[in-house]
């Protein structure tokens, strides 16, 4: 049995003190599942720092769609296959179900604002934010680390994400640092 009891004393405004959780594992899997609450498994995966990416895409009527994205990773070099889970109740997911291209936007280190305006929730997301169309028509945000457009290759559902495999059609990439994701909040690295 998992014990989070440290954590779950917590309230919200002291979230970001440091605890020490002793997890201790009965011999069941099963048992894992029952005890996980949502902010517990989310306070310990925070301490995984990740990128942060916007995952873009145009819709069947032509609008642009896009979200903030820190779980992305790499599948395959060959074919040349990335991932991307995105939230299942949330407009993304119900276009990317049905459209055959998107791209992924590597945040740099300076596009914080750009990260926020895209986690929200509202219609005008891309409303004063410079893009240009890549080869499959889904926007490129201006200054990205690293824009990736992808064809659709596979989804899965997975709890409350889908899981979107694409496989890289075109790419290309600057140099400078990222922005990065770590305990819910955004950070940068210290060279």
């Amino acid at each position: 049995m998992l014990d989070l009891s440290a954590f779950r004393k917590a309230s919200p405004n002291t979230r970001r003190r440091r605890y020490t959780v002793t997890l201790t594992c009965s011999s069941s899997v099963e048992s894992m599942d029952a005890v996980l609450e949502p902010t517990a498994v989310r306070w310990l995966l925070g301490h995984f720092a990740t990128g942060v990416t916007v995952l873009t895409c145009r819709s069947s009527s032509g609008a642009d769609i896009g979200v903030t994205v820190s779980a992305f990773a790499s599948v395959s070099l060959q074919p040349a296959l990335v991932l991307v889970c995105v939230e299942r109740r949330t407009e993304v997911c119900r276009f990317l179900g049905t459209a055959t291209e998107f791209a992924i936007n590597v945040l740099a280190s300076d596009q914080e604002e750009i990260a926020r305006r895209f986690a929200q929730r509202c219609e005008q997301r891309f409303a004063g934010v410079a893009v240009t169309r890549g080869k499959t028509g889904a926007p490129l945000l201006h200054g990205a680390l690293a824009h990736l457009e992808c064809r659709t290759s596979s989804m899965q559902n997975a709890g409350d994400h889908s899981i979107f495999v694409g496989e890289i059609i075109s790419g290309s990439a600057r140099l400078g640092n990222p922005l990065l994701h770590f305990r819910g909040s955004f950070t940068r690295l210290n060279p």
